[in-house]
């Protein structure tokens, strides 16, 4: 579902972000050009693959001389995207970073990691990683002249789509 108020919002919209700021229900929230997406908790199937991501990439990315991190802003205060992961060329010390080495996105039911890429692209991201826990998808994109291309895998951490796969262990359907 997606729901759009265009206009000033009400004070009642602002009384409610501000009630989700207040009790840390808006860490997955961002802003796109100036709009605010407010972006729930993910699926279950969601954290259990970003986790085993985590320890699977972390050896390539050190090999690779590349720092991981969960959840983070990236962009700017008036346009940011909260990827799953990211891998950096140095240890963040911001709290908006303006571009990452490879971006890791899971995807959840009903979210938006489809309409990203070209957000990504444009703050000069390398490598980009997705991942769907419902069918098993991995999709490894680098970049290209105008927009990411599949490539099939990653070339900052010398790894196949298909050898990622295989060292998941996916949850089973629902």
């Amino acid at each position: 579902m997606r729901t759009v108020l265009v206009g000033t919002p009400p004070a009642e919209l602002e009384m409610w972000l501000a009630q989700r700021r207040a009790l840390g229900q808006d860490r997955f929230d961002e802003i796109w050009g100036g709009e605010y997406h407010v972006v729930p908790a993910p699926h279950g199937r969601h954290g259990d693959i970003a986790n085993q991501l985590a320890v699977l990439l972390r050896p390539r990315a050190a090999v690779a001389g590349l720092w991981g991190s969960g959840p983070l802003n990236l962009g700017h205060t008036d346009d940011y995207r909260i990827p799953d992961g990211a891998y950096l060329r140095h240890r963040p010390d911001a709290l908006y970073l303006p571009t990452a080495a490879i971006v890791v996105e899971v995807v959840s039911p009903d979210d938006e990691t489809r309409r990203k890429p070209g957000f990504y692209f444009d703050l000069g991201v390398d490598e980009l990683l997705v991942v769907d826990p419902a069918t098993g998808d991995v999709e490894w994109y680098g970049r290209g002249a105008a927009r990411f291309e599949r490539r099939g895998r990653s070339q900052l951490l010398d790894m196949s789509e298909a050898d990622l796969r295989a060292e998941i262990d996916w949850p089973p359907p629902s």
